[in-house]
């Protein structure tokens, strides 16, 4: 049985670091106010199946691998930051009036579009060697000494994170698609969503340059 210690506490930890801005806060926010509720659910959930990700990393010891290798933490490291600095760069070339979803001529393309940004959201959560140290300096502060059965404790107390994370990330795309719906003049929505797009494009490539020059530590 899963030796797990300060459960509350593990949850009121939980809940406080899925509220800190980031970057799949970021682009769970681009993605509503560009394109509505629908995809901004979708990046919640392509957030969270990549944190499932590393959750299932922790617990079968890949992440203490990566952790310990300078090699497998470089790869990562930079495969992450490429993607963000790619994402960011083709959200600042976003133009007024791309991907809405009310649109009916682009129906036929919408369900690939949402695909796409489930994607996106996996790739932004995995790509991030950060993520990988912090399941590991985070979620052993709450399973047991013993050797036995840690592995269920890492993937259960990861599930309950993750599970907790989305739900907040997929109330984070409510809201933002309800100050979205809310502004009835169609071309202040097109350039609020604009420039969403683009102030969040600028914070990725940010992001990107920052993970490429970030030390292990």
């Amino acid at each position: 049985m899963p030796d797990i210690h300060h459960f509350a506490l593990f949850l009121l930890s939980g809940l406080l670091l899925n509220m800190t801005p980031g970057a799949d806060m970021l682009f769970i926010m681009s993605r509503s106010a560009g394109q509505g509720v629908r995809a901004g659910a979708m990046a919640a959930l392509g957030v969270g199946a990549g944190c499932l990700v590393h959750v299932t990393a922790t617990a079968v010891g890949l992440s203490a691998l990566i952790a310990a290798s300078d090699a497998a933490f470089g790869v990562v490291k930079w495969l992450g930051a490429f993607y963000l600095v790619w994402l960011g760069i083709g959200l600042l070339r976003s133009r007024a009036g791309s991907n809405l979803p009310d649109d009916t001529r682009r129906f036929p393309s919408r369900s690939a579009s949402l695909r796409a940004v489930f994607g996106q959201g996996v790739l932004t959560n995995v790509l991030n060697p950060k993520v990988v140290l912090f399941f590991l300096a985070f979620l052993p502060q709450f399973v047991g000494p013993s050797t036995q059965g840690q592995g269920w404790a890492f993937l259960l107390l990861g599930v309950v994170f993750t599970v907790n994370g989305t739900l907040f990330n997929l109330g984070v795309a409510w809201a933002t698609a309800r100050v979205r719906r809310r502004m009835a003049d169609m071309g202040r929505m097109q350039r609020l969503a604009l420039w969403v797009r683009r102030l969040t494009g600028l914070v990725f490539v940010g992001l990107g340059l920052r993970l490429a020059l970030a030390s292990r530590v």
